[in-house]
């Protein structure tokens, strides 16, 4: 166990009678935190859902960030200035309830191959919908306007149901050169288990879509080849850590979002499992040792709403390297969890006064927000 680590649980338990490091079904939970930041508007849009960075060499190409909209607009923003150009191209995107234009990476070679993934609704048949995943390639050859040209589709949620709800469709690269891709179970619980059909899963994937070689169940054919882990609810922040270790951060139903470490070939659970319950109150049968499930590293009751994830890899905050950034929407709240290894615990919680959807990190180590209500926030060290 590093000191850091150490210094993490200690101080938990001193806050909260009960806290314990880090077993599975504890709800780790530590007080509000001094802000060690101070925080600075950059610019406001409608209701921004996820943001990245373009990566490359040399300005003004690093102070880049793609910001997108639910409501189905793509910004390309300069982050030293706060000006922004709306990106052209962008697929239409079904908005209602949850669903809308969801999360914007980059392609790791995108200094080469200029490609962009987006995910975002499409309508199906009889009033259902899916989510849809799919990339283009960014031309900014325009000054005036910046183009996602070619744009195509390459995954799709199976099956397309009815509701508004638990799309998911966060996305990471991985180490391995893979697309992870998080999909929810739109709130139809029993999907979850369902090997015939891709909702409720972390998908392993190519860059083309297509089943990454080598998943768990590929012997099985068909959407099973995509699937990397199963038994998931509502997946809204998924990062590797730099370990090579994948995290994700999951809504629970009332009460028991999480944060999990996903290995191959494991079940979470959802909905057999939880450490929350029914909204209705009725019981869902909390993890425990030998229930065949993975259990959480952290979980929350009451919720915090996690809307994404970030690992933190920079030197700015010192003190974060290698930990989990969690931004919470009912919980107002930028959280710290410290992560060593394959384990985690809770270490701070700083109060935003508003619901914060998404986190990054800048070229340069400084830390952005998205507020659900509009704000794009830099987070530099308090002096």
């Amino acid at each position: 166990m590093t000191a850091k680590f150490l210094q993490a649980t200690i101080a938990c338990a001193a806050l909260v009678a009960g806290c314990q490091s880090p077993a599975p079904a504890q709800d780790n939970a530590v007080s509000a935190s001094a802000r060690p930041f101070a925080v600075t508007e950059v610019a406001t849009f409608g209701s921004p859902w996820a943001i990245d960075f373009l990566p490359g060499s040399g300005v003004p190409l690093t102070n880049m960030a793609l910001v997108s909209e639910k409501e189905g607009t793509l910004w390309l923003v300069d982050v030293a200035t706060g000006n922004r150009r709306e990106v052209a191209g962008v697929p239409e995107a079904h908005v209602a309830g949850q669903g809308g234009l969801g999360d914007v990476v980059a392609h790791p070679g995108f200094a080469d191959n200029r490609r962009v993934y987006l995910s975002y609704v499409e309508r199906g048949e009889g009033g259902t919908s899916g989510a849809a995943l799919g990339y283009g390639r960014l031309d900014l050859g325009n000054a005036q306007q910046p183009v996602l040209r070619d744009y195509k589709v390459i995954w799709r949620q199976t099956p397309k149901v009815e509701g508004n709800g638990h799309f998911s469709h966060r996305i990471a690269f991985g180490p391995d050169g893979f697309l992870y891709l998080t999909s929810g179970d739109r709130q139809k619980l029993d999907p979850a288990q369902d090997m015939s059909g891709n909702l409720g899963k972390v998908l392993r994937l190519t860059d083309e879509g297509a089943p990454a070689p080598g998943n768990p169940w590929a012997s099985r054919g068909g959407v099973a080849a995509e699937f990397w882990s199963i038994g998931h609810r509502n997946l809204l922040g998924i990062a590797f850590a730099p370990d090579g270790r994948l995290w994700e951060t999951e809504m629970g139903p009332k009460g028991g979002d999480e944060v999990n470490l996903v290995v191959a070939g494991k079940n979470y659970g959802w909905p057999r499992a939880s450490n929350g319950s029914h909204y209705d109150g009725g019981d869902i049968p909390d993890h425990k040792a030998g229930d065949g499930f993975e259990a959480p590293k952290v979980w929350w009751s009451p919720s915090i709403s996690p809307g994404g994830l970030m690992i933190y890899g920079g030197d700015k905050f010192a003190a974060w390297k290698g930990d989990a950034l969690i931004p919470a929407l009912s919980g107002e709240a930028l959280i710290r969890v410290d992560i060593d290894g394959d384990q985690a615990v809770k270490a701070e919680q700083w109060d935003m006064g508003a619901r914060i959807r998404a986190v990054e990190q800048g070229p340069d180590g400084t830390v952005y927000l998205l507020e659900d209500g509009g704000r794009l926030l830099r987070l530099a060290p308090a002096r």
